[in-house]
């Protein structure tokens, strides 16, 4: 009988914020896989787990994820975890979560800590709909590039970055999407956890000013559209439809983020439903 691969997501600053079934996990699987096993190490020694770890990242990848692989068709349960968050989520784990499917294997999430969510939690900007792109591209012109194809997007936007590459992002956003309101949150849930609200621009100027280091998470808001009517906005109040929302849901949620009469889109998005109809 093949074991079962736990995809565990593990602190992301703060050792505390681990659940309880996360815990046991760690405690019940045969071995763990890590990113780094120094790294993980430190966890389980905190709360008094002794497992065997396994490295399953780094210049032989492919070969090592073949080996948790096997494993599991050993009959071993395996927990995957990387050195915060969760595995495979802009962090190394995908090469492994992918074998295994592909071998058939039972895959189970045990959630956990999230950068994305738990900036998008505290920056004050919608988080109703968002997009999250992952890193930027370092290269500036591949940046601006991404960027551009980023800037009509209406949902919010959540980016990671590396620190020696903050301030010449912001600057590309700032320069790409114009001076829009942006959290840019700093080290979550770590002793020097900081976020920064307000207009790029004097985001910027303040960041200037700032030591620049650790891990940074940025939420910006969506383009907002100017002037647009409710006959144009009624393909949105359908698309809404289409994902399950009621139309008297779809109507608010467009009507909130256009600045639109709710009552207006509702009336509208019937009349042309039974005009298309008749």
């Amino acid at each position: 009988m093949n074991g079962i691969l736990y995809i565990v997501a593990t602190p992301i600053g703060n050792l505390e914020d681990i659940t309880l079934r996360a815990l046991r996990i760690l405690k019940e699987v045969d071995v763990i896989a890590a990113e780094d096993t120094r790294h993980t190490r430190k966890l389980l020694s905190r709360y008094g787990i002794s497992k065997k770890l396994v490295s399953y990242w780094g210049a032989r990848e492919k070969a090592k994820a073949e080996a948790v692989i096997s494993r599991l068709k050993e009959g071993q349960d395996v927990a995957l975890v990387t050195d915060s968050g969760t595995p495979g989520i802009s962090d190394p784990g995908e090469v492994v979560i992918r074998g295994a499917i592909d071998e058939g294997l039972n895959v189970v999430a045990v959630p956990g800590p999230s950068a994305i969510i738990a900036a998008l939690s505290i920056s004050g900007i919608t988080s109703r709909e968002f997009v999250y792109p992952g890193f930027l591209p370092s290269k500036h012109n591949m940046r601006v590039k991404m960027l551009e194809e980023l800037r009509l997007e209406h949902r919010t936007l959540v980016f990671y970055e590396a620190p020696h590459r903050l301030l010449d992002s912001l600057n590309d956003i700032y320069e790409v999407f114009g001076d829009r309101y942006c959290a840019v949150c700093h080290e979550l849930t770590k002793l020097n956890e900081e976020v920064l609200r307000g207009r790029l621009s004097v985001l910027i100027e303040e960041l200037q000013q700032k030591v620049i280091a650790g891990e940074y998470v940025l939420v910006l808001e969506g383009k907002v559209v100017e002037g647009i009517t409710v006959e144009e906005a009624i393909p949105e109040v359908w698309g809404l439809m289409k994902k399950g929302l009621r139309r008297k849901e779809a109507a608010r949620t467009i009507a909130q983020q256009y600045g639109l009469s709710q009552k207006a889109l509702y009336d509208e998005s019937l009349r042309q439903e039974d005009r298309d109809e008749a």
